[in-house]
């Protein structure tokens, strides 16, 4: 049951941080190029260090010579060596100045000076796109923090599907955001789900298996050659008649990453409207338990990282929302093949 393909992510150490020499411009980006990216384009360093913007944004500033070299002007080939010292002055992307803040309930989980842990709901967006600019988790985050209006997506590094409920963090400082980043970028985040899948699972696994656009459906995504690294490890939670409860790590964090990599090796996520199926060999009861959940079954449920402040490990725990929590209980009550050890 399990998909295989080596990829290996390589991040240098380097530092971000709003330069002091600009006060008159205290959005200046000031970086450092690590030295492990001696050899590489500027451009492609760039789109590395500062995965917030794209590399097509990012050349543009290049261009515009809102990127600076050393302090000179550079060029999108430009090679770099390592150590160089980069100013960087963006410039607002006309689509993000649609963000306002919006006076909406935010469930924070935690919070200090330097991060928010948000335990998000399902069906609340996280980013403004594609039609949902408004009423999306960040400009809850405008409103809640108004700083978070001088940190690249409102100090956002990583996404939850609209209908996936959980633990989400968000960055207060430019400097958390890049410590995040880099972690995230190493591996180093844990992130578990619980995810229930039609299909019953039998023993624990690893999906390791690129994932990218799919090459017909391009609103979904798929395991393709062409993708890029992901790695999801499951083990059975509970086992029930014709759905498995799971939990799901994630190495990666690539979109849909757990529920296109659950539904190609046969076991969709239950809810699922983009990659689940239909429940097979079980009661029609419980056929009918699964197929009317309106969303997919899943849910983040730990997360654990490295405080980018006082670089102690922190890690928390959600419980589960109310809509998984009464259908698990249906399938307990409809009857269960087994627990798992």
């Amino acid at each position: 049951m399990m998909n295989s393909v080596k990829n290996k992510d390589t991040s240098g150490d380097y530092s971000a941080k709003p330069s002091a020499c600009h006060e008159s411009a205290p959005d200046t980006i000031a970086l450092t190029i690590p030295a492990d990216y001696a050899g590489q384009r500027l451009d492609q360093v760039l789109a590395k260090l500062l995965p917030s913007w794209s590399r097509n944004r990012l050349q543009a500033w290049i261009s515009e010579d809102r990127i600076k070299l050393d302090g000179r002007k550079t060029s999108v080939k430009q090679k770099v060596w390592g150590n160089e010292q980069v100013l960087i002055t963006p410039q607002d992307n006309p689509a993000e100045s649609r963000h306002a803040a919006e006076a909406i309930t935010l469930p924070i989980h935690y919070e200090d000076e330097t991060l928010i842990v948000i335990n998000k709901p399902a069906g609340l967006v996280t980013h403004p796109g594609n039609g949902n600019w408004q009423g999306t988790l960040l400009n809850a985050l405008l409103h809640h923090a108004p700083q978070l209006e001088k940190v690249p997506r409102a100090g956002i590094v990583h996404r939850l599907d609209k209908d996936t409920s959980g633990l989400l963090v968000v960055a207060k400082t430019l400097e958390a955001q890049t410590s995040l980043v880099r972690q995230l970028q190493q591996r180093t985040v844990k992130r578990d789900y619980l995810a229930l899948v039609l299909g019953e699972v039998k023993q624990a696994g690893s999906v390791d298996a690129p994932i990218g656009r799919h090459p017909v459906h391009r609103t979904k995504m798929a395991v393709t050659a062409k993708g890029k690294p992901a790695c999801t490890h499951y083990r059975v939670i509970e086992n029930f008649t014709g759905c498995t409860l799971l939990q799901c790590s994630l190495e990666t964090g690539r979109t849909h990453q757990i529920r296109v990599h659950m539904q190609s090796i046969g076991y969709p996520l239950a809810g699922d409207p983009v990659y689940g199926g239909k429940p097979k060999n079980t009661n029609p009861a419980i056929g009918q338990i699964l197929m009317s959940f309106p969303r997919q079954a899943l849910h983040a449920q730990k997360l654990a990282l490295t405080h980018p402040q006082t670089e102690q490990v922190m890690q928390w725990e959600s419980i589960i929302p109310e809509d998984l929590r009464d259908l698990l209980l249906k399938l307990r009550h409809h009857g269960i093949s087994g627990d798992a050890e």
